[in-house]
């Protein structure tokens, strides 16, 4: 395994495409095909599904890029060692929403540390709109939260990550070697709802839309709860690849379809009052993510 091939199928799953990847990389689309193919060779994985709308990745290929962003994040912080900021100082105040507190703030909170050792990170977990109010009130400076929710005109945003929306089921459902289902089909099954983040109510959005509704056997704010549920056969969901894990606490394996009609993604992003003068504190936490989020194998 190359460091290279990394990068190109990093690229690949973040653009879904492989001549955007090839873009984005300033290289021809046969480099990253190779990559592509000579990483599942030595893996002896598929990692891609390709269709016709592009790449899609398999379950392979999600356990596979959580890898990749950790190896690509240590090589980027050995290369900025020299790059430390030990003048920056100061205060920021962040609120972040419970799914960004649990699964994307904490590995970017410990690079920030690093990088910004003298910064001082204050953090308040709330929900939207205690983070809303909050943000207009000033006792927050900035918000790491989910911007497809954002409902207050007041606010700026900036998404930076847009995680997909899939079925998740027990291995060995009738759905798992599917390559999408309708909603329909999805109807007949046991639904277990997510609660927490407005899931539920983005849930009912989307589904408000089609000509049935699901059987809701279960609504519950605790995302393990759900994965346990699903594994063991006692219901289907959907929810996003950010909080997907493939296996539940008891050992057993959970699979995901993509759904026949889209799904809207779940965004994350920054968000401040509308108008605000940035600090040099909001300054280094906005400059970070923008870095992290704006190349092609972002961490």
């Amino acid at each position: 395994m190359k460091l290279r091939q990394l990068k190109y199928f990093v690229a690949t799953a973040e653009t879904a495409q492989v001549s955007r990847a090839a873009t984005a990389l300033s290289i021809s689309q046969s480099s990253v095909t190779t990559a592509i193919r000579d990483l599942e060779a030595s893996l002896g994985a598929k990692l891609f599904h390709r269709t016709q709308q592009g790449m899609d990745l398999t379950d392979a290929g999600r356990e596979l890029l959580a890898s990749a962003y950790v190896i690509l994040g240590k090589l980027e912080d050995a290369k900025n060692l020299r790059h430390r900021d030990t003048d920056s100082s100061g205060t920021i105040r962040i609120a972040a929403s419970y799914t960004v507190m649990g699964y994307f703030l904490p590995y970017h909170l410990d690079r920030l540390r690093r990088l910004h050792p003298n910064l001082e990170i204050q953090l308040h977990e709330l929900n939207r709109d205690s983070i809303e109010e909050g943000l207009l009130g000033d006792r927050f400076d900035v918000a790491v939260m989910l911007t497809s929710n954002i409902t207050n005109a007041r606010l700026d945003s900036e998404t930076l990550l847009r995680s997909t929306r899939r079925l998740w089921v027990a291995s060995g459902h009738r759905f798992e070697q599917r390559r999408s289902i309708s909603f329909e089909e999805i109807a007949e099954e046991e639904m277990i709802l997510l609660t927490v983040d407005e899931a539920a109510n983005t849930a009912m959005k989307y589904w408000s839309s089609q000509a049935t509704q699901p059987r809701i056997s279960l609504r519950t704010s605790s995302i393990e709860a759900v994965r346990s549920m699903v594994a063991n056969g006692q219901g289907i969901t959907i929810l996003t690849d950010m909080v997907y894990r493939p296996w539940s606490l008891e050992g057993k394996r959970i699979a995901t379809v993509l759904p026949g009609t889209p799904v809207p993604t779940m965004d994350v992003g920054l968000a401040w009052r509308r108008g605000a003068a940035f600090s040099p504190q909001m300054d280094m936490i906005y400059a970070y993510f923008h870095k992290a989020f704006n190349s092609p194998f972002s961490a």
